[in-house]
């Protein structure tokens, strides 16, 4: 039930429609120049965030990242993405610094195209701009029966330093692999390969609320909990693994092979560029010429005797069948609880805390005026 403007005040979060909302997010885009077919795609890529259940790379970045990019013209909303190489089952694109929200799903719609004729289809593009949720992306070939996989970089933004390093020298760099699973709940795995991504702890500090330990460390390698400490640069992001003993090194090889994968290969800009060497250990450079890696398998061309939907439904059930452990938590895999997420919030609604809420109330998305509340 949408919570009703008068009792905002008093309330912790207000209820939002995800159609309204999508609508006002993709109207907003469209104010700022973004034709209106691909602030649809834009808008539902951002939301995607909210609905599937991760609030970091949803509308709570509207007003942090995306319109500043617009504000700054590090975006150009009419930009056409240019081909410079095209082999058929795969081409190099100059995205031109459109949209990353639109861009990337456009690239990945293009690798399912080819995908169809050749079986497996690569698109690689440079001179992007931030995607929001890998997956979303990723998740546009599995809707069409394919396996998808998507990697970004973060252009020439330094955010993680390598373990035992001492400066900043990649980015979250998030990977994504999806395909069909069970009939409703595609298999979604979406990941950053530092522990969490930037997003998320600037989400708690925007709440208040203290993050876990193994998220964030000192220079002493001391754990830290306050979010604030990170844009404070009181304190670093660590990688999947956590320290050196227990397998940071796994994150940090995964960080650099999606550097190569996205960057290396499509020409954008390195993390690991010389100039990194003069940071001081915090984070430095700007997230600009961002390189995607996207990637469409086609399993029927492959093994055209073969029913991949039946394998992949064998596979994901006998999972599900996996008996719960001391806890009695059911086995569940990556991307069933973000379909559970949407199926319930599309039903009753996107609960958006009261902070966000005024700050798009601020920026025009939500409010009676445009009927998002």
């Amino acid at each position: 039930m949408t919570v009703q403007r008068t009792d905002v005040a008093a309330a912790e979060a207000v209820v939002v429609g995800y159609h309204d909302l999508l609508s006002a997010v993709a109207e907003l885009f469209v104010r700022r120049g973004v034709p209106r077919a691909r602030a649809a795609t834009a808008a539902t890529a951002l939301c995607y965030g909210d609905l599937a259940g991760m609030e970091s790379h949803g509308v709570f970045n509207l007003g942090r990242l995306y319109l500043p990019l617009f504000d700054s013209g590090r975006v150009d909303p009419v930009a056409e993405p240019r081909i410079v190489t095209d082999l058929g089952a795969c081409a190099v694109i100059d995205s031109n610094r459109a949209l990353g929200l639109w861009s990337a799903a456009e690239a990945m719609d293009s690798a399912v195209e080819r995908a169809r004729q050749h079986g497996i289809g690569l698109v690689s593009v440079r001179n992007a701009t931030h995607f929001g949720c890998a997956g979303f992306h990723a998740a546009r070939a599995a809707e069409q029966g394919m396996i998808g996989v998507v990697a970004s970089n973060c252009g020439g933004q330094r955010i993680a330093r390598p373990p035992r390093g001492a400066v900043t020298m990649l980015g979250t760099n998030p990977l994504s692999v999806a395909a069909p699973a069970l009939d409703g709940y595609p298999f979604v795995l979406d990941m950053s390969t530092t522990v969490v991504p930037t997003g998320r702890i600037r989400l708690y500090a925007h709440r208040g609320e203290r993050i876990p330990e193994g998220w964030l460390q000192d220079d002493a390698g001391n754990a830290v909990t306050d979010p604030t400490a990170f844009d404070g640069g009181d304190a670093h992001l660590r990688w999947l693994g956590g320290d050196p003993s227990t397998g940071a090194d796994k994150g940090f090889g995964l960080g650099l092979a999606v550097e190569l994968l996205a960057a290396a290969l499509s020409g954008a800009a390195l993390g690991p560029a010389p100039e990194a060497l003069n940071g001081d250990g915090r984070p430095h450079g700007r997230d600009d010429d961002i390189g995607f890696f996207l990637l469409a398998i086609a399993p029927e061309k492959l093994r055209p005797e073969d029913d991949f939907h039946d394998i992949v439904r064998s596979l994901f059930g006998t999972l599900l069948a996996c008996p719960a452990g001391d806890d009695g938590a059911p086995v569940r895999y990556p991307g069933w609880h973000e379909a559970e997420r949407a199926r319930t919030r599309l039903r009753d609604g996107i609960q958006i805390p009261i902070r966000l809420y005024q700050e798009l109330c601020d920026l025009g998305v939500v409010g009676p005026a445009n009927g998002a509340i």
